[in-house]
C-alpha cells in the first residue's frame, strides 16, 4: 500500500510517498481502507517534532480519517466489512490502510461523503468541548472567536450560534470575514498581521473591546495565540472564560494581573486527552454533533481537496495560514 511518511524531522518537503506492507489488525481492532484524511494544524507540528505527541519514525501524519472497514479482528464487536466510519487516530492517516481500535470509531451516516466525514471530528469535537465544557457558554452571552475562518474557528462560530450566543469573529482578511459571516457570525473584525509592539497591542485590544461591547466577551476562543492573546484577554468580561486552543502565532505569555482584575478564568483545551479520559462524555458530544449536522446547524467547510501525493501541499497551505475551513486529502 502507499503511505506518505515522515522519515526525518522537517517540513512537508521531507515527506516521502513509499510503498509499504499493509497492516494487520490485532484484538479489538479494525482494518480500515482510508478514503479521506482531514489535514489539521497538528500535522504541521508533528512532522517537525514540535507537537506534544512524537511518534517513532517512520510515521505518516494525518490525524483524522474517514473510510470503510475491510477487516475485523476478534473483540471488535459491532463492526462488519463494508461499514463506513470516521475516527481520530492522532497520526497515521495519510496511508491507504490503517488499523484503529474499534472503540475509537464512529459510524459515518450513509448520506455523508467520506470528505465531509474527514472534516468533522477533530475541529467540531474540539470546539464543542471547548465552548460547552470548558467555556460554559450560555444563550445570550458574547463569544469572541479568534482565527475565526479556520477549521476550529468556523466550528466555534456555528456551535456558538447553536448555543444561542452572540458571536464576534476576528479574522485577518475580508474573504475570511465573509466566510465567518456565512457561518453565522453576528459581526466580524479584521485584525492586522503581527508581530505587535506595545502600541500595536493597545490598538488591537481596543479593536477587540469595541467589537464585543462595554461588557466584554463572556467567552474568548483562541486557536491563534502569539501577540493576539493579551489584547484579546483585555476585552474579556467580568468572570469571563479565556479558552486556550492553539498557538500557530506562537506561545503567548499573559500578565496574570488581568485575570485578577477581571476575575476571569484562563482554560486550557486538550480535546484528545479529554476524549481518552472521558470517552462517554466525548461520545455524547459526537452524538450532539451528528444531531446538529442533521438539523443543518453545522456543516464542515472544505475549501480544497488533494490527492495523497500532494498532501504535503495541503500541510504547507495550513502552515502558511492560507486556508478557510478544512483541507482534505482523498485516497479513492
Amino acid at each position: 500500500m502507499r503511505a506518505l511518511l515522515s522519515t526525518a524531522p522537517g517540513g512537508p518537503a521531507t515527506l516521502k510517498l513509499i510503498d509499504v506492507p499493509g497492516p494487520q489488525p490485532g484484538p479489538g481492532e479494525l482494518l480500515v481502507r482510508v478514503r479521506a484524511c482531514g489535514i489539521n494544524y497538528p500535522d504541521v507540528l508533528i512532522i517537525e517534532d514540535k507537537y506534544q505527541l512524537k511518534p517513532p519514525r517512520p510515521f505518516a501524519p494525518g490525524g483524522e480519517i474517514a473510510g470503510e472497514v475491510i477487516g475485523v479482528a476478534e473483540g471488535a464487536s459491532g463492526w462488519s466489512a463494508g461499514d463506513r466510519l470516521i475516527a481520530v487516530p492522532g497520526f497515521g492517516g495519510l496511508v491507504e490502510q490503517i488499523v484503529i481500535p474499534a472503540n475509537s470509531a464512529f459510524r459515518l451516516p450513509g448520506e455523508r461523503s467520506f470528505e465531509e466525514g474527514a472534516a468533522l471530528l477533530l475541529t467540531y469535537a474540539t470546539s464543542i468541548h471547548a465552548l460547552y465544557d470548558r467555556g460554559r457558554l450560555e444563550a445570550g452571552q458574547t463569544l469572541l472567536v479568534l482565527g475565526a475562518a479556520g477549521g476550529v474557528g468556523l466550528a466555534a462560530i456555528e456551535l456558538g450560534k447553536a448555543r444561542g450566543a452572540r458571536v464576534i469573529a476576528a479574522v485577518s482578511s475580508p474573504d475570511k470575514a465573509e466566510a465567518a459571516r456565512v457561518a453565522g457570525a453576528d459581526a466580524s473584525i479584521i485584525y492586522p498581521p503581527g508581530p505587535f509592539d506595545r502600541d500595536g497591542q493597545k490598538v488591537l485590544a481596543q479593536l477587540f473591546k469595541d467589537a464585543v461591547g462595554p461588557a466584554g466577551a463572556d467567552v474568548i476562543f483562541d486557536p491563534v495565540g502569539g501577540g493576539y492573546a493579551e489584547p484579546a484577554l483585555r476585552a474579556i468580561a467580568w468572570e469571563g472564560r479565556y479558552l486556550v486552543v492553539g498557538f500557530p502565532a506562537g506561545i503567548p505569555k499573559l500578565p496574570l494581573n488581568l485575570t485578577l482584575l477581571k476575575s476571569c478564568d484562563v482554560c486550557g483545551v486538550f480535546w484528545g486527552a479529554f476524549a481518552m479520559r472521558d470517552p462517554k462524555a466525548n461520545a455524547a458530544h459526537v452524538e450532539a454533533l451528528f444531531r446538529l449536522w442533521d438539523e443543518g446547524r453545522i456543516s464542515p467547510v472544505i475549501s480544497g481537496t488533494f490527492p495523497l501525493e500532494q498532501a504535503g501541499d495541503a500541510i504547507t497551505a495550513l502552515a502558511e495560514r492560507r486556508v478557510i475551513g478544512k483541507l482534505v486529502v482523498k485516497l479513492d
